[in-house]
């Protein structure tokens, strides 16, 4: 997707966006399946969009700029396999950018790095408030429980990783992270119920008590 550039930063007033009327957006994603220029009016509509949306959650100028960059090359690979459905295009693009954020946490948190000890800081802080999870992650010396943690994450199979990357790592609401999961609000919160309780016995099996 050479044609397209990389996207500019928030605040640079260098990136214009086209708003496409509802009924006229379906048509123009329709060739932008196999057209690059009707893909770049779709990357010039919602490139400030999908920055926002990442930049919120990574608080990175740069990280946000991986992300949408990435989110818009997975998007012009899938296009030809693109099927118009329910919103249409852009609750599609969304879930690929709230995956490329969960993507970027997940890569993160499995790093040596002090950015990688924050972001599993920050993610045991809000696993703790579920009661299955806070006697192994409140009590004990940090580094133990945060590599426990990083441990316990690694051997959950990528549907459980993804629902709890989505909401504890990138911090996507329960709406987004449904929207990214493509499932309903009660399924995400069945699939996070039964998440936790793998992580909980990984990580009890890894030497930790409750």
């Amino acid at each position: 997707m050479a044609a397209l550039t990389r996207p500019a930063r928030a605040h640079s007033s260098t990136v214009t966006t086209e708003e496409t009327p509802v009924g006229d957006q379906r048509g123009l994603v329709e060739q932008a399946r196999h057209d690059r220029d009707a893909f770049a009016s779709l990357y010039r509509q919602y490139v400030r969009r999908v920055y926002g949306f990442a930049y919120k959650r990574a608080a990175s100028r740069e990280v946000a700029e991986d992300i949408t960059a990435a989110t818009f090359e997975r998007a012009w690979r899938a296009m030809p396999a693109f099927t118009w459905k329910g919103g249409g295009f852009e609750p599609w693009l969304f879930r690929i950018a709230a995956n490329e954020v969960a993507a970027h946490f997940r890569r993160q948190a499995r790093a040596d790095s002090d950015r990688a000890r924050k972001a599993l800081r920050d993610m045991a802080a809000e696993l703790a408030e579920d009661e299955e999870l806070a006697g192994l992650l409140r009590a004990g010396d940090l580094d133990e429980r945060l590599a426990r943690l990083r441990r316990g994450l690694a051997v959950l199979n990528p549907r459980y990783q993804e629902a709890i990357s989505l909401r504890y790592l990138a911090g996507l609401s329960a709406d987004e992270a449904a929207a990214a999961m493509g499932c309903s609000k009660p399924v995400l919160a069945v699939t996070l119920h039964r998440a936790i309780r793998a992580l909980r016995r990984t990580m009890e099996a890894d030497g930790g008590d409750v």
